[in-house]
């Protein structure tokens, strides 16, 4: 298992995490033994988004004696109202389900606590500019949290939050198929049958949100990698050809500002499938090439998504990590110094180029790669 640094947190997590949704279907001993063969393979991070009280109480007592191996994200407003789920802003409220989640999860803290599911306009300044907010940072300074996060699936509020400087690590949806679609505070609109004609590329509010986090390191966490399982079908899959784990986790872990992603279990083989992903070859890794070849939508054609396919390099140039840091001094007026402190501490970097474009005819989305190495020694000021 590889580990990434989770942002201005710090704390070293796996690359792919344990998304705990599925686990309500489960009695305790199909999630123990979820969650110890997750562990078993290395996962260290798992997210209990879920009010419902037996499948905390579940995993409570599956992490038991091993809790200390676990970075839990826990859920602020997600409350266990009349028998059901309910989003809830109401501090009396979040305090009661919050003592809950400790109790049934047989803590004293919850290392990422996450502000829960904020996607609309109104619902972000009622959090921020009411007693909820105070109620978090109260956590907090409590010890009951370690660090503040916050869950969202819309880019414009998950930027907002990248923006706060007190939010420092996002969950947020990420997949191919959600990020051809513009913002939106309605879920389900990222679920509908069929996509609208013409899309083509990562839309520009999700390619500014995550360069945005990698700016501010504000680290991310992912939910819902496979779009529900729908990216695994041909027949549902918005791009007409279906995906598999490993290209699912691929594209995820390929976003900047990206540390794990936390895919959904039913059972120990769907952990095993998702880790199998640390032994992929690149062939199995490869979502680039389908997606490029998918009969709809249009991925990304002249965009670089830093999938890695241009490689080698016969200068030895990392092309998609020089266009990531291309890409994040070109949202400002001047190159901040810290985007450009990690570009000169790459070991070979755009200037190298020697303009063979080997790299562009194995571009799947046809990237003008030595025109980019030109732009980018000329940007940080290694050539005239």
């Amino acid at each position: 298992m590889n580990y990434r640094r989770l942002g201005k947190t710090e704390l070293m997590v796996s690359e792919i995490g344990f998304g705990g949704e599925w686990l309500e279907r489960h009695d305790f001993e199909a999630c123990r033994a979820m969650i110890e063969r997750a562990e078993a393979l290395g996962i260290n991070i798992l997210d209990c988004w879920m009010s419902e009280p037996n499948v905390r109480t579940n995993i409570g007592k599956a992490l038991a004696g091993r809790r200390e191996r676990w970075y839990i994200q826990g859920h602020i407003g997600s409350t266990w109202q009349g028998g059901q789920y309910v989003r809830s802003r109401d501090v009396a409220v979040c305090r009661e389900a919050f003592s809950d989640l400790l109790d049934r999860l047989q803590t004293d803290y919850i290392d990422l606590g996450m502000m829960h599911f904020i996607d609309q306009e109104d619902d972000w300044d009622a959090a921020m500019n009411g007693p909820y907010l105070a109620y978090v940072k109260e956590l907090l300074a409590e010890g009951k949290i370690r660090h503040i996060g916050m869950s969202t699936h819309n880019p414009l509020m998950a930027k907002r939050a990248a923006e706060s400087g007190f939010v420092e690590m996002i969950l947020f949806s990420v997949n191919p198929a959600f990020d051809l679609l513009p913002p939106t505070d309605n879920i389900d609109d990222y679920f509908v049958e069929e996509y609208a004609e013409g899309l083509g590329g990562i839309d520009p509010a999700r390619l500014e949100l995550y360069r945005v986090c990698e700016q501010n390191d504000v680290g991310i966490t992912v939910m819902k990698p496979y779009a529900g399982g729908r990216l695994f079908d041909e027949a549902r899959s918005p791009f007409g050809v279906a995906l598999t784990p490993a290209q699912c986790i691929h594209y995820c872990l390929t976003r900047p500002a990206v540390a794990s992603v936390l895919a959904g279990y039913d059972c120990t083989e769907h952990v095993e499938a998702a880790v199998a992903y640390e032994t992929a070859s690149d062939e199995e890794k490869d979502y680039a090439s389908v997606l490029a070849g998918a009969p709809r939508h249009t991925f990304g054609q002249g965009e670089c998504t830093y999938c890695g396919h241009c490689k080698p390099c016969p200068a030895n140039i990392d092309i998609a990590m020089v266009n990531k840091y291309y890409d994040l001094a070109v949202m400002h007026e001047e190159v901040p110094e810290s985007v450009r402190g990690h570009y000169f501490a790459l070991p070979h970097r755009a200037d190298a180029c020697i303009g063979c474009k080997s790299c562009e005819a194995r571009c799947p989305f046809g990237v003008k790669i030595a025109a980019r190495m030109r732009q980018t020694a000329e940007l940080f000021g290694e050539r005239a």
